[in-house]
């Protein structure tokens, strides 16, 4: 990655806030005003345990809901190609109202009960590869009549069964799989598994996910490649060229009042300002007619009226409920290919909860927070399989970057961001207007989505020593093994004929998950040929990653369990042996307020930030 300028500027608030010291992020006391100038640029505005002023907690929320709304709604539109949804505007709309809910759902269980860090939940990428190789076996291939618009009813018995028998299996699948998930998280088994991933596992998984979507990104952009690479372009210029432009932006404080400050609006929302001027263009275009309205003509699918009159059938007020699909049923091999994501979303989170503490001021996480967060984030799969969203739900690294750009770190915005996600699941007219992108404005938002997924997994090999034949060799094979092994079983589907039934199934799916195959293979050459620790990237790694599980009264503060449930608990001795509840040390007695210097001088480091936001755009 390109070295950043020393100042760009957005290291200055994002909103005019009241000045304040906090022990988590002020400056250490004494320290001289003029030294500490450069230094007070990073200064945190508001803390992870601050709480800002209402109408602050309700912008900066909306805010993080907007920064992750490229990731949330991409999901339900590529999971309605596999659920034969394609021409069912409505339903679209309804799994894109579910997916809000839950989501906020799961943002207040996380930052309430889980790691209780500043930490957005919504969908994951992870699970989204191992339910499109569920979909993709014949027995879930979709009818080709639910690939002609003319022949579609939706109102049909015989259509809904189509779509809600193949979100049944889904549903089934990741509520199993992410009882995986609460085991390791609850028992504390998660520090055991970190052990033997490394750089050489992740590098592989991740990257695999984005590369693996390239057919779903071409045959979106393929509807019409000018309004695909106008997207793109536009996504590309917010994000990479015009991200160190400040605007100018209307805001309040007490001190100045109403008054304009300066935000770096490209650099938080990039993606939706490349989709929203880009859907513009589609919906003016669709009012004069620049577009063909015949449905064989080529750019057709460009036409924002293309599902009807989706928004104007959608309900105002639509409240999502567990099962609203019909009961899920399980299917063994479904359930095996989402715990490959459920794993690599595990190991994600993690690198996640670091970097939220490292850009909230927070102190690094203990193990029985970490443990806490991702047995909540399984409960939240759990949940969302429930609810039937067809995906979980996993830490937002992009909301993450964003911490860093807003300085304001506070859970409490958090809070708020996940009150008005739930709020709009509940408006259904809301889900209805996103229905309306155009399918080449999606594959043009694809395009530059999966190829930053595809390198933020290959960025984890700036850990291992990359100069190595034996690393080399790991990673090159892993990633073109992923790639080719589940194209022959796609394009081969009968080669697989063991006599078993459940064990073709269950091998169809595991071998046509391209992260499965590249991280499995990935995981057991680097842990059985030989190398050094310091060759394999683990050292680097664990220092990256390093883990500070002493507990200090700062630490409790953040990570300990609301309404005073941690020191109730602290009096009970078998707290000690629950991994996910703090075990608290004797304090020497000489601590004093200058002692916590440390936790002072934890700034957010801009080399975190600006890595983040470049992964998360």
């Amino acid at each position: 990655m390109a070295p950043e300028k020393e100042s760009n500027g957005m290291d200055n608030y994002a909103f005019a806030v009241d000045g304040m010291v906090n022990r988590f992020c002020g400056l250490p006391d004494g320290q001289d005003a003029d030294t500490s100038e450069e230094d007070g640029r990073n200064k945190l505005a508001y803390c992870v345990t601050d709480a800002p002023p209402w109408y602050l907690c309700i912008i900066l929320g909306i805010q993080h809901c907007l920064t992750a709304f490229g990731g949330i709604i991409a999901i339900p539109l590529i999971l309605s190609q596999g659920l034969c949804l394609q021409h069912d505007g409505l339903t679209q709309s309804h799994l894109i109202s579910t997916i809000f809910f839950v989501s906020g759902m799961c943002t207040l269980l996380q930052v309430t009960l889980g790691v209780r860090l500043p930490i957005l939940q919504g969908g994951t990428f992870t699970l989204l590869a191992p339910s499109m190789a569920l979909l993709s076996m014949p027995e879930w291939a979709c009818p080709a009549w639910t690939q002609n618009a003319t022949l579609v009813n939706t109102s049909s018995p015989e259509f809904i069964h189509v779509w809600q028998s193949r979100m049944q299996v889904l549903q089934g699948s990741i509520m199993v799989g992410s009882l995986f998930q609460v085991l390791v998280g609850f028992s504390g088994l998660i520090g055991f598994f970190m052990r033997f991933i490394g750089p050489l596992t992740i590098a592989p998984t991740i990257s695999l996910i984005g590369l693996s979507l390239f057919d779903s990104a071409g045959a979106n952009a393929g509807n019409h490649w000018g309004i695909s690479a106008m997207t793109t372009c536009l996504i590309v210029l917010f994000s990479q060229y015009l991200r160190h432009i400040a605007i100018p932006m209307p805001t309040y404080s007490k001190a100045k009042k109403f008054h304009t400050s300066r935000m770096y609006i490209f650099q938080i929302l990039p993606v939706l300002l490349g989709i929203t001027v880009s859907w513009l263009i589609c919906y003016l275009f669709t009012i004069y007619n620049v577009l063909p309205s015949e449905p064989d003509q080529y750019g057709y699918l460009a036409r924002t009226d293309v599902k009807g009159d989706v928004i104007g059938s959608a309900p105002w007020f639509r409240f999502p409920y567990p099962g609203q699909w019909g009961i899920p049923t399980v299917s063994l091999a479904g359930v095996l290919g989402i715990l490959a994501g459920v794993i690599s979303s595990m190991i994600e989170s993690v690198g996640d909860y670091h970097a939220c503490a490292r850009l909230s001021g927070a102190p690094p996480p203990p193990k029985h927070a970490i443990s806490r967060g991702i047995g909540i984030e399984g409960l939240g799969c759990l949940l969302a399989g429930a609810w039937g969203t067809g995906n979980g739900t996993t830490s937002y690294s992009e909301n993450v970057g964003a911490l860093g750009i807003t300085k304001v770190g506070s859970r409490m915005v958090i809070v708020a961001g996940g009150f008005i996600m739930i709020i709009i699941g509940v408006f259904g007219k809301i889900g209805a207007i996103f229905t309306t992108i155009p399918t080449p404005v999606i594959g043009g938002m694809f395009l530059v989505m999966f190829g930053v997924i595809s390198a933020a997994g290959i960025s984890n090999l700036q850990y291992a020593d990359m100069n190595s034949s034996r690393n080399i060799f790991i990673f090159g094979f892993s990633v073109f093994t992923g790639l080719a092994v589940p194209n022959w079983i796609i394009k081969n589907p009968s080669a697989i004929a063991t006599g078993i039934v459940e064990l073709d199934q269950v091998l169809q799916v595991l071998l046509t998950t391209s992260m499965f195959v590249g991280g499995f293979f990935g995981f057991i050459l680097d842990n059985t040929i030989p190398g050094t620790k310091r060759e394999r990237g683990i050292v680097a790694w664990n220092k990256a990653h390093e883990d500070d599980s002493e507990n200090t009264l700062e630490s409790d503060e953040v990570y300990g369990l609301p309404c005073g449930i941690s020191s109730r608990l602290s009096s009970c001795s078998w707290v000690r042996y629950v991994p996910f509840c703090p075990s608290y040390k004797a304090r020497p007695e000489n601590i004093t307020p200058s002692s916590s210097i440390s936790l002072d001088k934890k700034e957010p480091s801009k080399n975190d930030t600006h890595i983040i936001v470049a992964v998360a755009l």
